[in-house]
């Protein structure tokens, strides 16, 4: 269910947009803000209040990465799989990841503080391997770097 700050900040996003459905994705984005993510539910009722089918506001909602469809941790980690972060030492970091966390791409801790998710680039491919948390970009990151950065964020 949409609140009522939602829905006013909803209606700035439309505002802004030419047509209610070209706020689509902002409108997500701006819902996740509040809820952290984005049920079936919060789908249907944002694409009533856009004007849209729910399936059409599904296939936006599924296409990019930022947008939640489950329950995430309070700090996003975002861990670029590039082949050139890849070469670089993605396989070496996801492990120590994976048994530094306990959790592997698409899992959230049991404290509920992180969920790391895979990312395609991250755009450091110069400085890779890259992490992203929440809105910070990481680079060069080897274990003992990652474990000092995780460190800030507990």
């Amino acid at each position: 269910m949409l609140t009522d700050d939602m829905k006013r900040d909803l209606i700035t996003e439309i505002a802004n947009s030419e047509t209610r459905q070209s706020a689509c994705i902002e409108a997500l984005q701006t819902v996740q803000k509040h809820s952290g993510w984005i049920s079936d539910e919060t789908i249907r009722d944002i694409a009533a209040f856009l004007d849209m089918n729910p399936a059409e506001l599904e296939s936006v909602a599924t296409f990019y990465n930022h947008i939640y469809r489950k329950p995430v941790g309070k700090h996003i980690i975002l861990i670029c799989d590039s082949i050139t972060c890849w070469i670089l030492g993605y396989e070496r970091l996801l492990g120590h990841i994976k048994s530094s966390l306990g959790i592997g791409p698409g899992e959230t801790t049991a404290d509920g503080l992180f969920t790391m998710v895979s990312i395609q680039c991250l755009g450091a491919c110069d400085e890779a391997p890259a992490i992203m948390i929440d809105e910070t970009l990481y680079t060069k990151i080897d274990p003992e770097r990652f474990d000092e950065i995780v460190k800030s964020y507990t």
